[in-house]
């Protein structure tokens, strides 16, 4: 029997849609058919990761690229700075210290948005992380919710579909979609609350594992809570769901931070159903003493 060995492939479609597709069936059949039954059918040259990335609106994905690793060894990892003054991303660390404020318990709030835009063919593959220095006078507690949009040239938000057009009932444009999280996709999100920033090491993991891990792992152990006392700046620091996103060149990523969830959920209306422990007005700062950052796993 031939010894087990990992395998990573990532799916560009919805995981129902992507299981029932008969080539992905046929891939499976080749993995338990070499450990199951000891056939010699080429499993062992499978790469050891296939990773997908998404155009969004109406471009098909890139699908299943051979890679070495994931994160792939060449990535190379950036650490853009917020601007709140100008609602951009920068590689210069800004030197004055400015703020940007959202109503943090109101359904409608489009919170505070952070935008960069790429001068070239670029992809963001693997998990991210943020460090935002945040406060409130209102509360002594705060959900915060971060989110990558990609948008286009013209500075429009753009959403994947999940399933493909192509496999959907002829006839059916874009539009005509439902706006659920099982159809659509409107990029990597994450939430922490802010008396459960405290960071620490994953006490399960060996020696060897550490030194394996990426600069943008996080490890919450969610322990101890520690309240936020109106008023007080603290450090936050968020972990996104890993991704896989192509930007052509004049393409942007904007980062979003407010005080909800995103909009798409499994059904519709659930989103200003949903309760957190959020009242007033949060505020996140930037530059100076506060340097609020995205850092992101690129190729280039």
């Amino acid at each position: 029997m031939s010894d087990v060995s990992s395998r990573l492939r990532i799916h560009p479609t919805q995981e129902w849609h992507d299981i029932y597709q008969p080539e992905n069936n046929d891939d499976l059949q080749r993995f338990l058919d070499h450990y199951l039954l000891d056939k010699d059918n080429g499993w062992e040259n499978t790469p050891k990761v296939r990773a997908s990335l998404l155009r969004f609106g109406d471009r098909p994905a890139i699908a299943h690229r051979a890679e070495d690793n994931y994160p792939p060894a060449r990535t190379e990892y950036h650490t853009l700075y917020l601007r709140s003054e100008q609602g951009s991303l920068t590689y210069q660390k800004p030197n004055e210290e400015t703020t940007v404020s959202y109503d943090a318990n109101k359904w409608e709030e489009e919170g505070a948005h952070f935008t960069y835009t790429f001068d070239k063919y670029t992809e963001i593959l693997g998990p991210s992380k943020v460090k935002l220095f945040m406060s409130t006078n209102d509360k002594d507690d705060m959900d915060v919710y971060v989110i990558i949009r990609k948008l286009d040239i013209n500075g429009n938000a753009l959403l994947n579909l999940n399933v493909p057009l192509t496999k959907q009932p002829h006839g059916t444009t874009h539009d005509q979609v439902d706006n659920l999280n099982l159809y659509k996709h409107n990029g990597p999100a994450g939430r922490l609350r802010a008396s459960k920033r405290a960071l620490g090491q994953d006490p399960m993991l060996s020696e060897e594992q550490r030194k394996q891990q990426v600069p943008t792992e996080l490890w919450l152990p969610y322990d101890k809570e520690e309240k936020v006392a109106p008023g007080t700046v603290v450090e936050l620091d968020i972990p996104i769901w890993p991704t896989g996103i192509a930007f052509e060149a004049g393409e942007s990523m904007r980062l979003e931070v407010n005080g909800h969830d995103h909009r798409l959920h499994e059904w519709a209306d659930l989103g200003p159903l949903l309760e957190n422990l959020n009242e007033g007005r949060h505020t996140v700062h930037s530059g100076g003493k506060y340097l609020s950052q995205i850092m992101l796993p690129l190729l280039f």
